[in-house]
């Protein structure tokens, strides 16, 4: 099988512990041969952990011709200008999430892939979360009827005083956080069309100026309301998922779905009563009925939930694996992305306080 040779930018906490731990455990797949980090204890840290070369600036390297795939897990504000110039250099470009804050951005970047026949690809392994893969299948098997709401909150009670708080440096819950919920609720939307929102931002818990609490509400005609909330003081998040359909509901997380539902043909037949309700015996009565609920659940498998993280990421990189060798698509498109960055967009434009 043939190893794709990776140089990853960033030896931080997504660099090394997501991207470099991640490959270690496909070694038939992947083979991380460079790192780049201006620091120099990263640097050698990498390269006992690796047995790879390590430079301290990405344009040391950029005369290589041995690497097949280069992983930008720099900090958010250099997405957009590394990944340019690394695509326009010949090389074959994973960019950590976000990928870019404005669609002007977005254009540029699937431009210059375009141009330069290089595979262009972004992060976003949360499109591979088994619960979430179990969510759709439910919806799309029509149990749940035509879903009318669906919630999706990533939610906790946190501080932060990092760089992720700074709006210069493109940080902000709905820039950091925000991609991995925002694409599954695209995916639910439906991609076909833009969809309308209504957006509000604040900052509790931050000691920067980004925001730290969103909420981002999509609609459309003919669509599910699609509520998203990512907080920072939610002491007590109860749920990930809630979806609300005409024949039953879902509830749960990333590790637990429990749903129930009817069937329209075992319920008893109704019709429109204009007139008061009322008993056998002449009070007045109440609408309502026994409905035939069915209830079913779905648990994550034991090895999947050992570490959720590494399962998206492997399922990620298995997909990226077989675009890069087998000239496959890829699953998660430059052009849902940008739909994505749309909507951020237009989230922030609602927000001027945390626009930039």
């Amino acid at each position: 099988m043939k190893q794709v040779r990776v140089a990853i930018l960033g030896q931080g906490r997504s660099g090394r512990d997501i991207h470099g731990f991640s490959l270690t455990k496909m070694p038939d797949r992947y083979k991380v041969i460079a790192v780049v980090d201006e620091v120099p204890e990263r640097r050698a840290r990498a390269e006992h952990e690796y047995g790879c070369s390590s430079y301290g600036d990405y344009h040391d390297f950029i005369q290589r011709d041995d690497i097949d795939l280069v992983i930008n897990a720099l900090p958010s504000s250099f997405h957009v200008p590394v990944s340019l110039e690394l695509v326009r250099a010949g090389f074959n470009v994973l960019c950590e999430k976000p990928l870019a804050r404005r669609v002007g951005d977005v254009d540029k970047l699937i431009e210059t892939a375009q141009q330069s026949n290089r595979v262009l690809a972004v992060y976003q392994q949360s499109r591979f979360s088994p619960a979430f893969m179990q969510m759709r299948k439910v919806i799309a098997s029509g149990v749940l009827g035509r879903i009318v709401h669906v919630n999706i909150s990533f939610n906790g009670f946190a501080r932060r005083w990092d760089w992720q708080t700074l709006k210069n440096k493109n940080g902000g819950s709905l820039l950091n956080t925000g991609p991995h919920p925002l694409d599954q609720a695209l995916q639910l939307f439906g991609m076909d069309v833009m969809p309308q929102l209504a957006c509000y931002m604040d900052s509790a818990n931050s000691y920067g100026d980004a925001e730290d609490y969103v909420k981002l509400v999509l609609y459309g005609r003919d669509r599910p309301i699609i509520d998203v909330e990512i907080s920072s003081c939610d002491a007590y998040p109860a749920f990930v998922y809630r979806v609300q359909g005409t024949r039953g509901g879902m509830t749960g997380n990333t590790t637990h779905l429990e749903w129930k539902y009817f069937d329209s043909e075992e319920a008893s037949k109704q019709a429109l009563i204009k007139t008061p309700l009322q008993k056998s015996d002449g009070t007045p009565a109440y609408c309502q009925e026994t409905l035939p609920w069915k209830q079913d659940s779905w648990d994550i498998s034991e090895d999947q939930g050992k570490n959720l993280f590494l399962t998206m990421a492997m399922s990620y990189y298995s997909m990226l694996y077989d675009v890069l060798v087998h000239g496959e698509r890829l699953k998660v498109t430059l052009n849902e992305v940008r739909r994505q960055v749309e909507v951020i967009e237009e989230a922030f434009r609602q927000n001027p306080k945390f626009n930039i």
